[in-house]
């Protein structure tokens, strides 16, 4: 190999690993307790802990999954950037994108900025996040999404929010799932594309009801392996010791508003029913919906 790459003999050479799981050593969340949220196109759950416990929705508990020493989870949501996506490509009416562009802003920007001061159950909406199916933690890929509470006065930027809000609940039941199974969640860390939108950081915190630290890197993942290069070039003895020399300062944390949060609590009740209801076999619906289409395209 030395003779192949031109470099010494003896250089050491890190083996790969997951994006998500070196993040975590760039946003200091290596520790037991610290959940690191990646928000992306979908997001991934990853904590420590010193012990093994079944958590629904977590396929695999890896000793050692995410960094030596500890035990490696992983929760996840399908979708949760693709749905947004979804919503602005597919669904979005033409005098809001023209709109957008009359104000020089993304149609993001736009419906954000529509959304921001609507109060909590104010649009009347709820949805489910299932657009991508269910991974954490039902862990079912042919559910799909649900939007419940439509009239004739719903306006696009109601919808857009509680798509947001959807995915924020679908993170709740992931960390009440861990707090409930023995793997406390003691502090939270969002990092990823969607960090930029401030709206859905906020919306989670209030939903979390707890603090969400925002990390400030524009590469988490290059960072978190770099953090793991060093260790096996043998600057630092192990991941910890390199997470809290190397990792990547808070941007900024946003705090849960107690109106809000109280206001949330009661929706997201509601939102498990509904969750419960679709996903844990209050109705087959979503399911024979799904084996109605795939027969007619076959056909």
């Amino acid at each position: 190999a030395a003779g192949w790459t031109g470099l010494p003999e003896g250089t050491p050479v890190a083996v790969g690993a997951i994006d998500a799981h070196v993040t975590a050593a760039a946003a200091r969340c290596v520790a037991p307790g610290r959940m690191l949220a990646v928000l992306g196109t979908s997001t991934c759950l990853i904590m420590n802990a010193d012990d093994c416990h079944e958590v629904p929705g977590v396929c695999g508990v890896v000793d050692g999954g995410v960094s030596a020493g500890s035990w490696g989870y992983e929760a996840g949501q399908s979708g949760v950037g693709d749905i947004f996506a979804w919503y602005v490509d597919r669904a979005l009416p033409a005098p809001y994108a023209d709109q957008a562009r009359r104000r020089g802003v993304s149609p993001y920007e736009l419906l954000d900025s529509l959304a921001a001061e609507q109060p909590v159950g104010g649009h009347g909406l709820l949805a489910l996040d299932w657009h991508s199916g269910n991974r954490s933690v039902l862990m079912d890929h042919e559910l799909s999404g649900v939007l419940v509470g439509l009239t004739l006065a719903t306006r696009p930027e109601e919808i857009w929010r509680a798509l947001l809000e959807a995915t924020a609940f679908g993170a709740r039941t992931v960390v009440e799932a861990f707090t409930a199974a023995g793997v406390p969640v003691r502090e939270l860390t969002a990092a990823g594309g969607l960090t930029a939108n401030r709206l859905l950081l906020r919306i989670y915190a209030d939903v979390l009801g707890r603090p969400l630290h925002v990390l400030d890197a524009a590469q988490p993942a290059a960072l978190g392996a770099a953090i793991h290069a060093a260790v096996a070039g043998g600057a630092y003895p192990d991941v910890l010791t390199a997470s809290e020399a190397m990792d990547a300062p808070h941007r900024e944390t946003f705090h849960p508003d107690p109106a809000r949060a109280a206001a949330y609590d009661e929706l997201y009740a509601e939102y498990r029913a509904l969750h419960d209801h679709f996903g844990r076999g209050g109705t087959d619906v979503l399911h024979r919906l799904r084996a109605l289409r795939n027969r007619a395209l076959r056909d």
